[in-house]
């Protein structure tokens, strides 16, 4: 091996007279200090090929993104996705919100348990193995700290828990999840969830260092075990991969363990343990240095502007292109026809449209008297079209609907999809993707004329040149392809200047004809608006 483990083991000095001798033992297999126990070799072989196994990505969707990346038309996911990764070797249908979702560390396990018992079979000479210990905590070090910048970025600019948008503000509390709840909670307190980002991301910086990887992993484990907690508390779905970095932690801390017992609990003088590598080779020196420069610059410096980009012009779960200027607010239906037929007013109206309003970006919302099913996802963080970010509906109960718009500014025509896609029978129980396998859209704007298209805008283009992107140049065509079946909506609009007084007319999502008055109405809220909420609309 090109280098050599210096190690000390952990001695408690009772007075200044104690032998100098008792701080070390005789070199084992030419290593400074003890051999270790029958017990310690097999755990730690195990425990090995356990962390190993956790910490390298074996899927080919991770590879592929690594390799198709275009470093110099970088998207803010891009390098989220390469620190964003968990252990996945056989998954069961939707995980994440329930203990199943622990399954592969199980596999992981019983995988280092075989490994390890047929390396002890074979390695029975081997009294130590302080070198491949050091490597390992070196590995795990990168990975967690990685990791974490990657999650921690996403707080420190505010955009992993938006700011509640009109339609959200406008829900009644109890038809709100408990995921959804804990969320806005965060997300109207932005300044909070910077205060978080700033912990993870101090957290992550010090794993990246030897001297403070102790001070990083107490941070990890106070900073994820607290998420961790919350989620299962509020039936959220972060659980797993939150307590992905608590299990790190915990292996980082042990290192340190007894020697910080003995100094802080027991008040004893202490000679900490030193696991150090001499690299006897210069170009061994040289690429640890420049792989940790390139480490911090891209995931430090490189990820901080990109996830500025990301905040300001393309938040993460936010639709990220604006609405029409000119619609925006929140409206009552003062008139509703359907089909000719004037339906009154009637909080109890299943067809009738309550509480319409138009977001700042290329939503439009309200509410009718049935019950609908309910999207418990997280809000669609990865996709590049706006239909398919739903942090708006997500959590959300009450008859409550969205849908998202294209606009024809020169014929005054929105063509409308429903955000959530039809259900398809076999998915789990928060199941919103499921492809549909009957006669549907075949792409999801086959609705939309051709003379019109010609009107609307570009979505790839339509957001601030600073954020464009190759994943974005790529990832919208993508989705356009997507066969899953959409309600849909044709309704011309007509509108005073000032957008106060708007008619709708056209045809519904179930072709019925339908003529519908909206009246702005200003809602003062008790929220007060925060400067700190992401997008440029």
């Amino acid at each position: 091996m090109a280098t050599t483990a210096i190690t000390q083991e952990p001695t408690d000095l009772k007075d200044s007279s104690t032998d100098k001798k008792t701080l070390t033992e005789p070199a084992v297999n030419g290593q400074p200090g003890k051999a270790w126990t029958t017990a310690q070799l097999v755990s730690f072989r195990i425990a090995f090929i356990f962390l190993i196994i956790m910490c390298i990505p074996v899927t080919g969707e991770w590879w592929n993104n690594l390799i198709t990346i275009n470093w110099f038309h970088l998207h803010y996911r891009d390098l989220y996705d390469i620190a964003r990764f968990s252990p996945s070797i056989y998954k069961f249908q939707n995980p994440a919100y329930n203990l199943l979702g622990y399954i592969d560390w199980v596999e992981a396990l019983g995988i280092g348990i075989i490994g390890g018992l047929i390396w002890t079979a074979i390695d029975r000479k081997k009294t130590a193995y302080r070198d491949l210990y050091y490597w390992l905590r070196v590995i795990v070090r990168y990975r967690a700290g990685i990791g974490i910048i990657g999650f921690g970025f996403t707080k420190l600019f505010p955009v992993q828990m938006p700011y509640p948008s009109l339609g959200v503000l406008n829900a009644h509390f109890g038809d709100l999840t408990a995921q959804k709840i804990y969320w806005l909670s965060v997300g109207i307190v932005p300044w909070y969830q910077v205060f978080a980002g700033v912990v993870e991301l101090a957290a992550g910086t010090m794993l990246f260092f030897r001297k403070t990887t102790t001070f990083g992993a107490v941070l990890l484990l106070g900073a994820l075990g607290d998420i961790t907690y919350v989620n299962f508390a509020y039936d959220g779905g972060v659980h797993v991969y939150a307590s992905y970095f608590v299990l790190f932690a915990g292996f980082l801390i042990w290192y340190d363990a007894v020697p910080v017992y003995n100094l802080l609990v027991k008040e004893r003088f202490t000679v900490p343990p030193v696991l150090i590598p001499v690299f006897t080779k210069k170009w061994l020196k040289i690429s640890r240095v420049v792989l940790k420069t390139a480490t911090i610059g891209i995931f430090l410096v490189w990820l901080f502007y990109l996830q500025y980009v990301n905040f300001k012009y393309d938040p993460y779960k936010q639709p990220a292109t604006s609405g029409l200027k000119q619609l925006r607010g929140n409206y009552n239906v003062s008139e509703f026809k359907l089909n000719g037929q004037d339906i009154p007013y009637s909080p109890l109206d299943s067809v009738r449209w309550q509480g319409v309003t138009f977001e700042k970006w290329s939503s439009l919302t309200f509410n009718v008297h049935k019950p609908l099913r309910l999207d418990l996802s997280n809000g669609g963080g990865a996709p590049m079209r706006d239909v398919n970010r739903t942090f708006e509906l997500t959590g959300v109960a009450g008859g409550k609907r969205v849908f998202y718009y294209d606009a024809d500014t020169v014929n005054k025509v929105l063509y409308l999809q429903d955000k959530l896609p039809e259900y398809t029978k076999g998915k789990g129980r928060r199941g919103n993707r499921g492809r549909d396998n009957n006669a549907g859209d075949k792409t999801a704007r086959s609705f939309i004329p051709a003379e019109a298209k010609a009107n609307i805008r570009n979505e790839v283009t339509a957001i601030d040149p600073a954020a464009q992107s190759t994943r974005r140049e790529r990832g919208i065509p993508q989705e356009l392809k997507d066969k899953r079946k959409r309600a849909h909506m044709v309704l011309s609009y007509t509108a005073d200047a000032s957008g106060s007084h708007i008619v709708l007319t056209g045809k519904d999502d179930k072709k019925n004809d339908v003529y519908i008055v909206l009246e702005r109405v200003n809602r003062p809220y008790a929220l007060v608006d925060s400067k700190l909420v992401a997008g440029k609309y």
